[in-house]
């Protein structure tokens, strides 16, 4: 037993289609025309954009659109014929992209068998002759510049039995095809691009003729009433703002409030999500190694607390002057080089008390001893 609200939807649905003689197929196949219309157009405007990707698109839009059985009015055929003389342009230089079932039609000659069926449509009929003649001279030069000469020949034949060709131009592609001239001055000016050109005039006179631009002019209009996005986000983080420094809530409150404002604000402007969770710094720690002074090394080992050693740690006392080089030191300093070897001063600094003094001081002290006894005359001082 369905409940009486749903009963009561389903029963107000069907009365608005079945008012007045409405009914949803009827205005399914309404809506199915205009979003036909608007994905021709689409294609339209991607072919002349010359963005391939974006038209293959639409074009499945289309196709799937386009499988409804109410569709079959006259203007529907003719551009799903226009749709499918498009693509075969655009894939004019893709000679193994087939759309016959003869596998030696090659798409421009595809293309040429269905623009034939526009020679009532074009109402220009030197437009007509014009694609005509490049949908043929572009065929062979393709398949030139594609080092393919068997299949410019093979093509030629096919125009020749399949469409209606001037005798002239026959001739004129034969002799440009035997002489093996890929970059003929009559093939450069019957270019692929000059081909393109003149089918993008065709598509925008059709559409000059046919709009079917219904649900284009209606976005068109959403658009330019709703305003652009930017006026939209800055209204809403100008009122974030206003609500942030307005408010008098309780603590509690306010870290909901900020908390919900910094989430809308990232969803509406930012791009990157910023971590608010990350430490401010990521240093290892490490172990430092040095000497103990000898009265460091008195006070440790006269048994005060280490309540009391760290309260001096924590107050470090300022550090006196360091007095000059005594004998005592100094015998220190060579008995060191004598262990380790010059240069060797963080090792030396680790089995004698200097005093706080540091290995740069060692290494100049040094220097001070080789050259006083160099003066002396003595070889070996240690």
């Amino acid at each position: 037993m369905e409940p009486e609200s749903d009963k009561s939807d389903k029963s107000d649905t069907e009365s608005s289609y079945t008012d007045q003689s409405v009914t949803f197929p009827r205005v399914s196949a309404v809506a199915a025309g205009w979003m036909l219309d608007f994905m021709f157009v689409s294609m339209c405007h991607h072919f002349k954009a010359d963005k391939p990707d974006e038209f293959s698109r639409s074009l499945s839009i289309y196709k799937a659109i386009s499988k409804k059985s109410s569709l079959n009015g006259h203007f529907h055929v003719e551009k799903k014929l226009i749709c499918a003389f498009l693509t075969r342009v655009i894939h004019g230089k893709q000679l193994n992209v087939l759309f016959e079932e003869d596998s030696h039609v090659m798409p421009l000659m595809s293309a040429a068998k269905l623009w034939s069926k526009f020679e009532d449509v074009v109402t220009d009929e030197s437009l007509y002759k014009n694609i005509n003649i490049l949908l043929i001279v572009q065929t062979v030069a393709v398949c030139m510049e594609k080092g393919q000469r068997s299949s410019a020949s093979s093509a030629l034949k096919w125009f020749e039995n399949n469409h209606e060709i001037p005798q002239s131009l026959i001739v004129k592609l034969s002799t440009i095809v035997a002489q093996r001239e890929t970059y003929h001055p009559f093939l450069m000016s019957f270019s692929f691009s000059r081909l393109l050109e003149t089918v993008k005039s065709f598509v925008d006179a059709y559409l000059e003729k046919n709009p079917s631009d219904f649900l284009l002019k209606a976005a068109t209009e959403m658009v330019q009433s709703s305003g652009s996005i930017k006026d939209l986000e800055d209204v809403v983080t100008k009122d974030i703002s206003l609500s942030e420094t307005s408010s008098e809530s309780t603590e509690d409150g306010r870290e909901k409030e900020s908390t919900v404002c910094l989430r809308t604000k990232r969803k509406l402007l930012s791009t990157k999500i910023i971590d608010v969770w990350q430490p401010d710094t990521c240093k290892k720690p490490f172990v430092s190694l040095r000497r103990l002074s000898r009265n460091e090394l008195i006070q440790r080992l006269s048994g005060k607390s280490t309540d009391t050693c760290s309260k001096n740690e924590q107050k470090p006392k300022p550090r006196k002057a360091r007095g000059k080089w005594t004998c005592e030191l100094d015998q220190y300093l060579k008995d060191g080089v004598r262990r380790h070897g010059p240069g060797k001063w963080s090792r030396i600094l680790l089995d004698y008390d200097f005093e706080g003094r540091s290995g740069v001081m060692l290494k100049d002290r040094w220097r001070v001893l080789i050259r006083t006894e160099s003066k002396k005359g003595s070889a070996s001082f240690m």
